[in-house]
């Protein structure tokens, strides 16, 4: 397996491929499909999980800047949700912030507060930016994934790998040679 020369580009070059393409999935719906609620997957819509994978990139940004990354404490019922235009700003905006990640030999350690349970008990654990600019880029790959399947009830396309892990589009390419 190769290993990238920078980690921390290399992360955040792919998290700004997951955001693009994001961007250009909403871009081609039209507002209704971007709001509709789908019963298979408890009345959530396309806006809803486009909303909650952003905030996770918003949290490790907001993470950089105060030391601690907290991904539970997030506003709910936003624009982002109800307007497609507000989230590719939003997500524009958050492709700004990737380019101008350090490598993680300059950033220093975060901290991380975890929900444990919903009694609302945290613990804090350690981490770093490239770590979880990762788990935000692979959080929306999964919510990608149920956008996807929320556009397919609609009975609309989906592009090619969208909702796809790197681990399983290399798989496949294994399995199919062209890898």
């Amino acid at each position: 397996m190769k290993q990238a020369a920078n980690p921390c580009h290399g992360i955040s070059s792919a998290a700004d491929a997951i955001l693009n393409q994001c961007a250009s999935f909403i871009a081609n719906l039209d507002d209704d499909a971007y709001t509709a609620k789908s019963p298979l997957q408890f009345n959530a819509t396309i806006g809803q999980h486009v909303r909650h994978a952003l905030d996770h990139f918003a949290a490790a940004c907001k993470g950089q800047q105060t030391g601690l990354i907290d991904y539970d404490h997030r506003d709910r019922d936003t624009a982002i949700e109800r307007d497609r235009n507000a989230a590719i700003s939003e997500i524009a905006r958050l492709r700004d912030w990737l380019t101008s990640l350090k490598p993680v030999t300059e950033t220093p350690a975060l901290r991380m507060q975890v929900m444990l349970s919903g009694d609302g008990s945290c613990a804090e654990l350690d981490t770093n930016l490239a770590r979880e600019v990762f788990f935000a880029m692979h959080h929306a790959i999964h919510h990608h994934a149920v956008m996807g399947a929320i556009a397919m009830e609609q009975g609309l396309d989906i592009p090619a790998g969208f909702g796809k892990a790197p681990s399983t589009i290399n798989h496949e390419s294994n399995l199919a040679g062209t890898h």
